[in-house]
């Protein structure tokens, strides 16, 4: 791809996915403006502050706007993630987020690539390894398991914020588990943002075990082929580092890096 096929898919990226707001907004979720910001609530362990830019604002009003999160973050005893993409402005809004007690997790890779050439591959699992399309609380709970025995931390927020956007509108995500007999392997969830041409992956978790076997680049090409039913044209995707040699190789191209900014009170 050459540099303006990357500028033309991070301007497609920023037009239409952010800030990213849930449609419809599913029950018990709220979503709330300050400014250029959507601050969201409800449908993760914490709040999710997200936008499309911050409208030219620097210095001390620049300030002042991240200062009301945290605020609002300490009356409600609530931790917020300010997602921060690196083609961002102003160019010391890390450093202003640090400064007001923001703390950065891992860096993520977005990456963005036609949904045709993914949907065209056959999503082949291993031998034993089945995928299906899941929407029952069990399941979700079996999801979560699988992901607290990787990451050896709480994942319970999966079950409840899934299970709200799926009550919300069974049309706008597929959750998707790679099992061997009873075992839930790996799992991912594909998006499809209202009035886009996006669909958007998520999750992706393997156990240590059943890595290396192509159940990745199977949950991958069935998520795309479901995007492709839906006439979703561009796919994307937050990657790890682990993901994202497979992802290129897929065809998607990197287009900018997200980092997490998280305050917790």
């Amino acid at each position: 791809m050459t540099d303006l096929d990357v500028q033309t898919l991070r301007t497609a990226y920023d037009n239409q996915l952010r800030p990213e707001i849930p449609d419809p907004v599913p029950a018990g979720v709220t979503v709330e403006r300050d400014g250029p910001l959507v601050r969201i609530s409800g449908l993760d362990a914490g709040g999710f502050i997200t936008y499309r830019d911050l409208g030219g604002l620097t210095g001390d009003a620049l300030d002042e706007l991240i200062a009301r999160q945290v605020r609002l973050c300490r009356e409600r005893s609530e931790s917020a993630e300010w997602k921060l993409n690196e083609h961002d402005e102003p160019a010391d809004l890390a450093d202003r987020l640090r400064a007001a007690g923001f703390v950065p997790e891992d860096r993520e890779t977005v990456v963005v690539g036609p949904v045709a050439p993914l949907a065209a591959a056959l999503p082949v699992a291993p031998e034993g390894v089945r995928l299906r399309e899941v929407t029952s609380r069990e399941d979700l709970e079996r999801i979560a398991a699988m992901e607290e025995e990787v990451w050896q931390e709480d994942r319970s927020h999966l079950v409840w914020g899934l299970a709200k956007e799926i009550d919300a509108d069974p049309n706008s995500i597929t959750v998707v588990v790679a099992e061997a007999d009873e075992t839930v392997v790996s799992a991912g969830w594909v998006r499809f943002p209202a009035n886009t041409g996006f669909a958007t992956m998520w999750g992706g978790s393997t156990l240590p075990q059943w890595r290396r076997r192509g159940i990745y680049r199977a949950l991958v090409n069935y998520r795309a082929r479901l995007a492709e039913q839906r006439g979703r044209t561009l796919m994307q995707v937050d990657c790890s580092e682990d993901s994202r040699p497979i992802l290129e190789r897929l065809g998607l191209v990197p287009i900018t890096t997200t980092t997490p900014y998280v305050y917790t009170p």
